[in-house]
C-alpha cells in the first residue's frame, strides 16, 4: 500500500567548494526538501568522523524523520559495537546494515515505511520521456531548462550524470516523466564501473519510455555514436524527437538550418521519420516547444488505423506502382493489410510470397503509408506474411487444440 522513490545523492562535504561539491549540496538539499524521510549512511568500520558530525548537525534541524544506517557491519557481534558509537550523533537509533550482504536492511525498511504516505489515489496517466545522447551534449541542462531549477548537476566535464534520474512535471494538464540518463560513449571507451552501469541504465530507460529525446550537439554535427543511438531507438520501437542543442553557439546564415536539416536526414536514416527541433538549453530558446512535438509523436505512436483505410492506401499504392516481376516471371501480390498492434504501429501485409518484394518496394509501401496517413515521430513496422507462413501457423494451431 506504499510506493516510494529512493533518491541517491552525492557525498556531502560542507567545507569545500571544489568543482561538484557545491552543486551536490544544492542537489541534496533540494531532494531533502521534497522527501518524506531521510537515510543517513555512515561507515561503521571507520567510526564517527568530523564530516558525519557536520551532516548530523544539519539533519537535526530538518522537519523529516532521519534514520542512521551504519554500513559495513558484516559481523553481527562487531556490528552491534560499531553501531552503538553512532548514538552520539543525536539523531535517533542507528541501524546496523551491510550493503554487500543485505543484512539489516529489512529492519530498517520496516521502520522506514511507517513514515511514508499511503497511496490511495490511482496513478494519473503520464508520458515517459528518456533524454538520451552522448556525454556533454546538454542532457542535464535540458532537464533543468524544463524544470526551471538545477535538478541535475551540470558541468563541462563529461560524464557528470551516471544514473537515470526520474522527474515528473505537469504542463497544460498533462503529466510527463523525464528521465535524464548517463552519456553514452563507445564501448571501448567505457571502463567497468559506475559509467558502465549508468549506460546500462540509460538503455533500460529507452526500454521503459514512450518517447526518446535524442540530444545532439549542434557544434559537433551528427557523429557515428549518434547514428548508433538512433538505430537503438528504432530497434526498440520508441517514438523519437531529435533535439539539436547548443544552437546558439553555431554561426548562422540564411542557409545554415537547411544544411543541418539535410545532414540529419542523410546521416540519421534510422530515424528519418522523427521531427527535429533546434534549441538552446542554456538560454531556453525553443525548449518550451519540445513537449508539443512530444505530444504529437506519442499520439502517432499509439495510433490505430482501420483495416478499410489501410487497404485503400494499399490499393492506390499498387495501382501507381506494381511489384517488379522476378527473373522467373513471378510477381508479388498484396492481398490485404491490417494493423495488428500499436506502440509502435505495426501493420501485417498478407501476400503471396514475401521474397518477391525487394527492399526498394518495401520502402515504397512504408513511404506511402507515411505520406497518406502520417505516423510522424514513430517507427512503423510492416510484417510481410506469406501464404506458407499462414498455413504453417494453422497447422500449429490445430496441433495445440488437439492437446
Amino acid at each position: 500500500d506504499r510506493e516510494f522513490v529512493v533518491v541517491d545523492t552525492g557525498g556531502l562535504v560542507f567545507d569545500d567548494e571544489t568543482e561538484f561539491l557545491p552543486l551536490i549540496r544544492e542537489q541534496a538539499m533540494m531532494a531533502l526538501s521534497q522527501a518524506s524521510a531521510a537515510i543517513f549512511v555512515v561507515d561503521g568500520q571507520q567510526g564517527i568522523t568530523g564530516g558525519d558530525q557536520e551532516i548530523a548537525t544539519w539533519l537535526r534541524v530538518q522537519k523529516i524523520p532521519v534514520f542512521v544506517a551504519v554500513n559495513k557491519c558484516e559481523s553481527e557481534t562487531v556490528g552491534a559495537m560499531q553501531t552503538a558509537d553512532f548514538w552520539e550523533l543525536g539523531i535517533g537509533e542507528p541501524y546496523a546494515i551491510s550493503s554487500i550482504h543485505g543484512s539489516g536492511t529489512g529492519e530498517l525498511l520496516d521502520e522506514l515505511i511507517l513514515h511514508l504516505p499511503v497511496m490511495e489515489e490511482a496513478e494519473e496517466p503520464e508520458v515517459r520521456i528518456a533524454i538520451i545522447g552522448r556525454p556533454n551534449v546538454g542532457k542535464s541542462s535540458l532537464l533543468n531548462a524544463f524544470l526551471g531549477e538545477n535538478r541535475s548537476i551540470v558541468s563541462p566535464i563529461s560524464g557528470t550524470t551516471r544514473d537515470a534520474i526520474d522527474t515528473v512535471i505537469t504542463r497544460n494538464g498533462n503529466n510527463y516523466r523525464l528521465i535524464d540518463t548517463a552519456g553514452i560513449r563507445r564501448k571501448k571507451n567505457v571502463d567497468y564501473g559506475p559509467e558502465f552501469f549508468g549506460i546500462n541504465r540509460a538503455f533500460r530507460a529507452i526500454d521503459r519510455c514512450d518517447v526518446v529525446l535524442l540530444v545532439l550537439n549542434a557544434e559537433d554535427g551528427v557523429t557515428e555514436q549518434d547514428q548508433k543511438l538512433a538505430g537503438r531507438i528504432a530497434e526498440e520501437g520508441r517514438a523519437c524527437v531529435i533535439v539539436v542543442n547548443k544552437w546558439d553557439a553555431v554561426e548562422k546564415d540564411s542557409y545554415t538550418i537547411y544544411d543541418y536539416q539535410e545532414q540529419l536526414n542523410s546521416r540519421l536514416a534510422f530515424t528519418e521519420w522523427a521531427e527535429n527541433i533546434f534549441v538552446s538549453a542554456l538560454t531556453g530558446q525553443r525548449v518550451d516547444k519540445i513537449l508539443e512535438i512530444v505530444d504529437r509523436a506519442v499520439e502517432q505512436h499509439r495510433r490505430r488505423v482501420s483495416t478499410a483505410v489501410i487497404n485503400e492506401v494499399l490499393e492506390e499504392s499498387t495501382t501507381w506502382h506494381n511489384p517488379l516481376v522476378t527473373r522467373q516471371g513471378k510477381q508479388g501480390k498484396i492481398y490485404y493489410g491490417t494493423q495488428v498492434s500499436s506502440q509502435p504501429p505495426t501493420i501485417a501485409l498478407f501476400v503471396n510470397d514475401p521474397s518477391r518484394f525487394n527492399d526498394n518496394y518495401r520502402r515504397y509501401i512504408e513511404n506511402q503509408f507515411r505520406t497518406q496517413l502520417g505516423f510522424a515521430g514513430t517507427p512503423l513496422r510492416l510484417l510481410w506474411r506469406g501464404k506458407k507462413q499462414r498455413e504453417g501457423e494453422k497447422i500449429v494451431n490445430r496441433a495445440t487444440r488437439v492437446k
